[in-house]
């Protein structure tokens, strides 16, 4: 699939700056040594005479560029890199397990290199990371049924006095309180237009969005609201669906997602937000056509809003509702993300259709 790419001048921007925004966007192919790399790459920047833009890898590969060592442009953006992904399993395996700076020293790993990664990619250092997948599974077992000890103990912590201290800083409940307390569990999702951050309850999926939207804290705080609950990294068995869902759409393979979805807002928020859901794979509407199909003909800047509130991306569809004249405007992951999706939908459709 070709896909439109950004004027040459954005792009060269981006590659200077290191945009994390763009990584799966494009890649930059360098003509003098004949080398092609991610946006982030943090290897010397080329003139900008001496680089072209390509929308994949393979387009880079198939124009005679080998791929950039140092940055791995032919791995999924965000994803944990080699050296580290043994220890990224066992915690999301066995998170009461203790893991100090020692440890990983013992195992061949620099724990300030453990840090760094943590620190970009979730915003936490990783015994701070390693803690909240502990908080959670102690959450879920006294949510079903487990009394505070056995929890605390199951999930790694030898006091039960330091456990429930920790606990309530980190969740602003007392052990006993978060038994009728919900919990939105969020991890971190790997797609070709680089990381999101899923939440899901026990009723479903209720947040995927892409970690570099600006309104991320914004969303996640008025998800605490919405559904009264503590927001921690956890596990989902929604998780893995998603997952699979997701590739397959990326692949051209899915239009559309069954899984279970909680939209919580306003009445005329989720009139939106549903109503998105029904515009077709491959089909795009205007924000005056959608507010014609909720019946509020006179609302469009509202709709706008709406669209721009939701906090399901990619499975509610707000990326298909484009301006009257057809451009496109209006989308929180960045309008990059928008024409990416909209082509990979409209050439996979071209394709069925022919």
């Amino acid at each position: 699939m070709m896909r439109s790419l950004p004027d040459d001048d954005v792009l060269y921007r981006a590659l200077v700056e290191r945009d994390s925004r763009f990584d799966g966007i494009f890649v930059a192919a360098v003509k003098t040594t004949g080398i092609f790399c991610r946006p982030t790459c943090h290897a010397r920047k080329p003139r900008p005479e001496n680089v072209e833009f390509f929308a994949t890898a393979r387009e880079a590969i198939l124009h005679g560029y080998r791929p950039c060592r140092l940055c791995n442009p032919l791995g999924t953006p965000g994803e944990a890199p080699a050296w580290l992904q043994a220890l990224t399993d066992e915690v999301q395996a066995h998170p009461e397990r203790r893991i100090t700076d020692r440890d990983l020293a013992a195992r061949g790993i620099d724990p300030a290199r453990v840090r760094r990664w943590f620190q970009k990619h979730h915003g936490m250092t990783f015994h701070a990371y390693h803690r909240a997948m502990r908080l959670t599974q102690a959450f879920g077992r006294i949510r079903h049924g487990d009394d505070v000890a056995s929890a605390a103990f199951a999930t790694g912590y030898g006091s039960l006095s330091g456990f429930s201290e920790l606990f309530a800083k980190e969740t602003g409940l007392t052990p006993k309180q978060s038994r009728s307390e919900r919990l939105v569990t969020v991890t971190r999702v790997l797609t070709p237009l680089g990381p999101m951050i899923a939440g899901a309850i026990d009723e479903g999926i209720c947040l995927l969005e892409f970690v570099d939207r600006r309104m991320l804290e914004t969303q996640l705080s008025r998800i605490r609201k919405c559904l009264r609950a503590e927001i921690l990294p956890g596990t989902s068995p929604y998780f893995s669906v998603l997952d699979l869902q997701l590739a397959e759409y990326f692949a051209g393979t899915r239009e559309t997602f069954d899984l279970p979805l909680v939209l919580a807002g306003t009445p005329f928020q989720e009139r939106v937000w549903q109503e998105l859901r029904t515009i077709p794979y491959g089909v795009t509407r205007s924000y005056q056509e959608q507010a014609e199909h909720i019946g509020a003909r006179s609302a469009v800047r509202a709709v706008a809003r709406a669209n721009g509130d939701n906090r399901i991306a990619i499975i509610v569809p707000c990326h298909r509702v484009i301006g009257k004249n057809g451009k496109l405007i209006g989308y929180g992951g960045g309008l990059w993300r928008k024409r990416y999706l909209l082509d990979l939908e409209r050439h996979h459709s071209d394709r069925e259709s022919g």
